[in-house]
């Protein structure tokens, strides 16, 4: 869902027989609670104006910053076979990665 060009990510949690969202692009939490997705995303569009003004206040920049780097730990078997792979188009290992990961994210969304 997203609600004012922030991104939250929504669950059913059968416990409580609601949906529960969280935006995964802020620099803190900001989390909110509804049995109905009208519901949801009005308690949504709230949760983020407290948070976006908790920003203000504090002079806090709201959105999470990105570095660009990770590490990522895998099966040695499978670093090389990715390697291989991407020996085999001409590209680096980094840039083969990044096109995999970009191509996975656009086909999900």
């Amino acid at each position: 869902m997203e609600i004012d060009g922030y991104r939250a990510v929504i669950e059913f949690d059968p416990d409580i027989d609601m949906f529960r969202g969280e935006f995964v692009d802020l620099n803190g939490r900001a989390d909110f609670y509804r049995k109905d997705v009208a519901g949801l995303r009005r308690e949504g569009a709230i949760s983020l104006k407290v948070f976006l003004d908790m920003c203000r206040e504090d002079d806090v920049e709201p959105r999470k910053r990105f570095s660009g780097k990770f590490n990522l730990r895998m099966p040695p078997t499978l670093h090389a076979t990715i390697a291989v792979a991407a020996a085999a188009e001409g590209e680096s290992l980094n840039q083969w990665v990044t096109d995999e990961l970009r191509a996975g994210v656009s086909s999900s969304v």
